[in-house]
């Protein structure tokens, strides 16, 4: 019987992806949960998840739902054979956690895990292909960013001259050392799994899977994305991203 540690030495490691969608999206100022918003017809999940679906080198994907989600099971792509469901959890954090587990029986342990946002829909089919070529010879992985571009200033509140809690410049932040991280990040299987299980036993704040890894003393790579693979988090996202899927921009 062939066990995952014994076919990961035997064969070319294979990709897999994880997206957690268990948000409420507060700041669109809906009801529904940003994830099931429509866009030309169809939930925003369901163009995001067709992304790798899609893409000929995914073996499945995970998508990780809350417990009392009631949209998910309604969707038709829930039945795809590619897609497997996990629990959400407390945090993005806990929900690729669990994720991950339900990977656990049948990846290899230097398989690579793609962590995607379920709100970003816009995803291009060659940023999928530029991580996947840019890191498979990779020890550690690495992230879509994309370079800040903008002016950046440090805020701090001030209650100085009338103005109490209203954000004012601190300073100027030098622009050329800052990235803009997007998804999807994507690292070793095994890798992934023990930086993830063991900063959150720590009580680590986690925001993105690269987090975990830095934490662990590691230095995930920067691969250059595009600015197209927004994520819908406000109604201004909703429109662009409408408009973006709407104009075929993305494929």
């Amino acid at each position: 019987m062939t066990t995952s540690s014994t076919r990961a030495l035997t064969s070319k490691p294979r990709y897999w992806c994880v997206v957690p969608a268990g948000g409420v999206g507060s700041r669109m100022r809906s009801v529904t949960p940003k994830q099931y918003l429509n866009i030309n017809g169809r939930p925003i999940i369901e163009h995001t998840l067709q992304r790798f679906l899609d893409h000929s080198s995914i073996s499945g994907v995970v998508v990780c739902v809350a417990a009392d989600d009631q949209v998910w099971s309604t969707l038709e792509i829930g039945n795809h054979p590619k897609v497997s469901l996990a629990d959400g959890g407390q945090t993005r954090a806990d929900s690729v956690l669990n994720g991950l587990k339900v990977l656990q029986a049948k990846v290899g342990p230097d398989d690579w895990v793609l962590v995607h946002d379920a709100a970003r829909p816009c995803l291009p089919k060659g940023s999928i292909d530029s991580l996947i070529d840019t890191l498979t010879g990779d020890p550690v992985g690495g992230i879509l960013a994309i370079p800040a571009h903008d002016t950046l200033k440090r805020a701090i509140t001030s209650a100085k001259e009338g103005f109490e809690n209203t954000p004012r410049v601190e300073s100027t932040i030098d622009r050329s050392t800052v990235w803009l991280a997007q998804t999807p990040q994507m690292f070793r299987f095994q890798l992934l799994l023990e930086c993830l299980s063991q900063a959150l036993e720590q009580g680590i704040a986690i925001t993105d899977e690269a987090s975990a890894l830095e934490w662990a003393g590691h230095a995930p790579r920067l691969v250059p994305g595009l600015t197209r693979n927004i994520k819908v988090t406000t109604p201004d996202d909703l429109a662009l991203a409408t408009f973006l899927l709407g104009q075929k921009a993305v494929q």
